[in-house]
């Protein structure tokens, strides 16, 4: 099993509508809106570090209202 976390940029206000839609996401356990640099961090447990990259690329990136994402895949 993978364990990743994606930070995830979101247009101003978004937050809110994005983080129902990102736990919605196939793999992805939790997502939290957060204070600091970035707006939201999901956490994804999935069986691939490929897994991480359709998550992250295809559908975080893809949804309306997120201006980018950074992924930390766990190492423990």
């Amino acid at each position: 099993m993978v364990t990743a976390f994606i930070m995830i940029k979101a247009n101003t206000g978004e937050a809110d509508r994005l983080r129902e839609g990102i736990e919605a996401i196939d793999g992805v356990e939790s997502a939290h809106i957060v204070a600091g640099d970035v707006d939201l961090i999901a956490k994804a447990n999935v069986d691939s570090p490929a897994a991480v990259k359709d998550i992250a690329a295809t559908h975080i990136q893809g949804v309306d209202g997120v201006e980018g994402t950074q992924t930390y895949i766990a190492m423990n």
